[in-house]
């Protein structure tokens, strides 16, 4: 394997122990630099492209790695007489999203469509992988949420109240998985497919059912959930947290997030999902107290067997309810 970087050395020795010996090799690369992506795919016979943002910089707007960056490497790969180019992309990609939040629509959302096309047009056998919210281990999902900084005190602000926001997390391993088996399997050359976990839930059922495994609830901590379209300051603080840190907003937070999170997920019939590649989903109930285990409320405390009850699991929505949520 062959994982190029930018930065820091530091920031990926670790991933040297996830093969033998000399089989996991590191490459410097600038997005902006063709020759040191040629150099780094030149004896490739897959490229995958993980490449994205999820905030603009002043050096990388979403258009430079998006669309001109994926499009780039696509081209380079080709010319290099690459076999297979699986690329990761997102769902509900579309030209013109509507505004929730943002007036115009998610750019980020415009820019991944633009991306998909310009990534078909410079390698058209690409497959093209549209992953939902994707949580893990160290996730820009659940820790999103877990986030001091994503409430106001002990309030979590959502789009009504995060009701008229419909959820398909998938986790992390099942892409990964995915990803493999696109690799290996030469019909899926040329396919877009939707990474989307087994079951959709409403937003407002997700966050209560975080912060019950957190044991940050209503009941102990005081957490409560509202309607942010009616507090000026939630929005103020997310626009200054992007303003005052550009390069690295605090706990994630910024408009752009904040218009992405309202947007519910579309999973499009008759494209292909993750199960088409032979993957088994896992779902949020198996995972997700686990991942969120560390971000407990007085989380040294050493409970009694039997102390804390479980939390009950979040409530699925069924496609009727869905239709009438949105009717």
């Amino acid at each position: 394997m062959i994982l190029p970087y930018r930065g820091d050395d530091s920031d990926v020795i670790r991933l040297k122990v996830t093969g033998d010996l000399g089989q996991v090799l590191f490459h410097f690369y600038n997005l902006e630099d063709p020759a040191s992506i040629r150099e780094a795919v030149k004896h490739s016979n897959v490229v995958i492209n993980l490449v994205g943002r999820d905030f603009e910089t002043k050096n990388f707007k979403f258009k430079d790695v998006h669309v001109n960056g994926a499009e780039r490497i696509a081209r380079i790969a080709r010319e290099a007489g690459v076999e297979r180019f699986i690329h990761l992309s997102s769902l509900n990609v579309e030209a013109n999203p509507k505004d929730l939040y943002v007036k115009g629509g998610s750019e980020w959302l415009k820019s991944k469509y633009e991306g998909e096309l310009r990534v078909r047009d410079a390698f058209p056998n690409a497959t093209i992988i549209r992953p939902a919210d994707i949580y893990g281990s160290e996730d820009r999902f659940l820790r999103y949420y877990a986030h001091i900084w994503r409430r106001q005190f002990r309030s979590m602000p959502l789009w009504h109240k995060g009701e008229k926001t419909v959820k398909q997390p998938v986790y992390v391993s099942d892409v990964a998985q995915a990803i493999i088996n696109a690799a290996k399997d030469p019909d899926s050359a040329g396919r877009v497919y939707q990474a989307v976990g087994p079951k959709r839930y409403q937003l407002s059922e997700l966050v209560d059912w975080f912060h019950r495994l957190m044991r940050k609830d209503q009941k102990r901590w005081g957490y409560m959930r509202y309607d942010m379209r009616w507090d000026p300051t939630f929005l103020l603080k997310a626009k200054l947290n992007s303003f005052i840190c550009p390069g690295t907003p605090i706990g994630g937070l910024h408009p752009v997030r904040i218009e992405r999170e309202a947007v519910t997920d579309k999973v499009l019939t008759g494209v292909p999902t993750l199960e088409d590649l032979g993957v088994t989903l896992t779902t949020m109930e198996q995972q997700v107290p686990w991942e969120l285990r560390p971000y407990r409320a007085a989380l040294y405390y050493d409970a009694e067997l039997g102390e804390f009850e479980t939390p009950s699991p979040p409530k699925c929505i069924e496609a009727r309810d869905e239709l009438r949520l949105f009717a």
